[in-house]
């Protein structure tokens, strides 16, 4: 799932998290990213555009990477859901 504002090069991917479940999520960090806000996308599509998407390839499962801005390295830290 990507963010759309991320897909359409509003924002740049601030957050990726590769879930427990093997799923890929990629978001802007600032806005909501709930219902409506996120599409099924290929990530090679947004590597192509954003190609420090592409360094995060090998992110482990369970793992979430953040930066500030685009231009800022990514943190990788290992990711857990709120509710957990």
């Amino acid at each position: 799932m990507i963010q759309r504002t991320v897909l359409t090069g509003q924002e740049p991917a601030r957050v990726v998290i590769h879930d427990e479940d093997n799923d890929w999520l990629v978001g802007d960090g600032v806005n909501d990213p709930n219902d409506g806000a996120s599409v099924v996308a290929c990530m090679k599509h947004l590597a192509d555009t954003d190609p420090t998407v592409a360094e995060l390839a090998s992110l482990p499962l369970g793992h979430i990477a953040e930066r500030d801005e685009p231009l800022h390295p990514w943190t990788i830290s290992v990711h857990q859901w709120p509710d957990e």
